[in-house]
C-alpha cells in the first residue's frame, strides 16, 4: 500500500483552523470583535503568529478589518451572492473529484474514514465547532488531492458559505450525506460521489 503523507500542521495552522470552525459554527457573533491580545493568550503564543491568523482568516473573508472598528467577524453573504458562490463551489468540487479520484489509495480512503468517524463523534456529542472543522476537512482532503492551488480558492469560497451553517443541527442528514460520500469514493463510483456531493452541497 502506498502511503501519503499528511501534511503537518503548524501551530498558526492549528490555530487558524480552530477559530475558522468556531465562526463557522456561530460560536462568535456577526461583527464580533476580534482582539489579538485576548487570542495569544489563549493559545499561549505571541502576538506575531495571531497577526498572521487574523490576515489568512481577513483573506478568506471569515473576518474583516473595518476602519475604526479592528478585525471583527465577518457577516454571512446576501442570498444571491451565496447562491452564487454556491454553484462555485459545488462545480469545483465536482472538478476535482474527477481529477483525483483514480489516484486515491487505500491511505486517502482510510483518511476519509478517520475524519468521517471524527464527525460522527462530534455529531454525537452536539460539538458545533468540531462538526464544521470534520465536515470543511473531509470535503478540503478531496480538493486538496486534485489541486493544492485550487485549494485556496476553494477554501475562502466554503469558509463564506459554512458561514451560514443552518444546517448544524440535523446530525442524523450530516452524518448521512458525508457517508454516502465517502462510501462512492471508497468505491471509486464518481457518478455517485458526484450525485452525494451535490445532495450535501445545497
Amino acid at each position: 500500500m502506498q502511503l501519503i503523507e499528511q501534511p503537518v500542521r503548524s501551530v498558526r495552522e492549528q490555530i487558524v483552523d480552530t477559530v475558522r470552525a468556531e465562526v463557522l459554527a456561530g460560536a462568535w457573533s456577526n461583527d464580533e470583535p476580534v482582539r489579538e491580545q485576548a487570542l495569544a493568550k489563549r493559545f499561549g503564543v505571541s502576538r506575531g503568529p495571531i497577526r498572521d491568523v487574523l490576515q489568512q482568516l481577513s483573506r478568506e473573508g471569515v473576518l474583516i478589518y473595518r476602519p475604526n472598528k479592528g478585525v471583527r467577524v465577518n457577516t454571512p453573504p446576501a442570498e444571491a451572492e451565496r447562491q452564487l458562490l454556491q454553484s462555485m463551489r459545488r462545480e469545483m468540487e465536482i472538478f476535482c473529484l474527477g481529477q483525483c479520484i483514480d489516484q486515491l489509495t487505500e491511505a486517502d480512503d482510510e483518511q476519509l474514514e478517520r475524519i468521517l468517524a471524527e464527525l460522527t463523534r462530534a455529531c454525537a456529542k452536539g460539538d458545533l465547532s468540531a462538526i464544521a472543522d470534520c465536515d470543511l476537512t473531509l470535503h478540503r482532503t478531496l480538493v486538496r488531492r486534485a489541486s493544492g492551488e485550487l485549494e485556496a480558492i476553494w477554501l475562502s469560497i466554503t469558509s463564506r458559505l459554512l458561514m451560514d451553517y443552518s444546517r448544524i443541527d440535523r446530525f442524523d442528514e450530516i452524518i448521512a450525506e458525508h457517508e454516502a460520500i465517502v462510501s462512492a469514493v471508497k468505491q471509486r463510483d464518481f457518478e455517485a460521489a458526484q450525485k452525494a456531493l451535490q445532495e450535501n452541497i445545497i
